[in-house]
């Protein structure tokens, strides 16, 4: 009976891990779970930012430095999330040959560097009244600033070979060897001493920050995260259609249009 069942559970999944492989299923559902992931993403994202920058009180230390956390935090962690999801498709599409899995990694490319790029910024300008400098060679900005060149290079890498099979590969391949940096992104401020301040909201004895800081923090996280699964599924139907421009399926929806 187990077995069974066992076996009933692995059919059902086999045939919805297959029909999600799908480029023409996945067409078909993605710009719906993309607009379910964009609407709410949007409001989530202006009531916490709104919360953070005009309703929470100032810091005890920082004073109102601090809200500019609000963006910081969200780009830092999307910038840690965007890669560690390249790194998982990269390996799915080197281990199964996934199509989907392919673009997902390149799709990511972009939005990943982005929100890395907007961590270092806010960090720098954060760093400038706390640490009286706009750069220092601190780990957790030395271990950001080499994501942001990983990012680069995926995108350097795609653009530069011609057979988007064969450059998806490789973009994948260079994803895996890269993903080495988030731990370390991570971990930086626990195994180095650094100007970076440690963490705050996951903690083992519970966030240092409060509740009228922290909850805004969190909803802006929130949004900031479902914006990115938006862009992401948005880049990767762009990029499908024009893999599959010779399909039949890609030239009926054309048609249709």
């Amino acid at each position: 009976m187990y077995t069974q069942t066992l076996s009933k559970g692995y059919s059902v999944v086999a045939v919805w891990f297959h029909k999600l492989a799908s480029p023409p299923h996945f067409y078909r559902i993605s710009r719906t779970l993309a607009l379910w992931l964009l609407l709410p993403g949007i409001v989530l994202t202006l009531y916490g930012l709104f919360a953070g920058l005009v309703l929470a009180p100032p810091d005890y230390q920082q004073g109102d430095a601090f809200r500019i956390i609000y963006i910081h935090v969200p780009s830092a962690w999307l910038s840690l999330m965007g890669y560690t999801g390249m790194a998982c498709a990269g390996l799915v599409a080197l281990v199964w040959r996934l199509k989907l899995a392919e673009i997902a990694v390149t799709a990511i490319a972009p939005i990943g560097a982005s929100f890395t790029f907007l961590a270092l910024v806010t960090g720098s300008i954060w760093g400038k009244p706390m640490w009286g400098a706009w750069w220092v060679w601190d780990a957790r900005l030395t271990s950001e600033l080499i994501l942001l060149f990983l990012y680069l290079g995926v995108i350097a890498l795609n653009n530069a070979i011609e057979t988007p099979r064969t450059a998806a590969r490789a973009c994948a391949l260079l994803a895996l060897v890269g993903v080495v940096n988030v731990p370390i992104i991570h971990y930086s401020v626990v195994w180095w001493n650094t100007l970076h301040q440690g963490a705050t909201v996951f903690r083992l004895d519970g966030p240092s920050m409060q509740a009228s800081m922290l909850v805004p923090l969190l909803i802006a996280a929130l949004g900031f995260t479902l914006m990115f699964g938006a862009m992401v599924l948005w880049r990767m139907r762009e990029q499908l259609l024009w893999r599959e421009r010779r399909k039949r399926w890609v030239q009926k929806v054309v048609a249709d249009v």
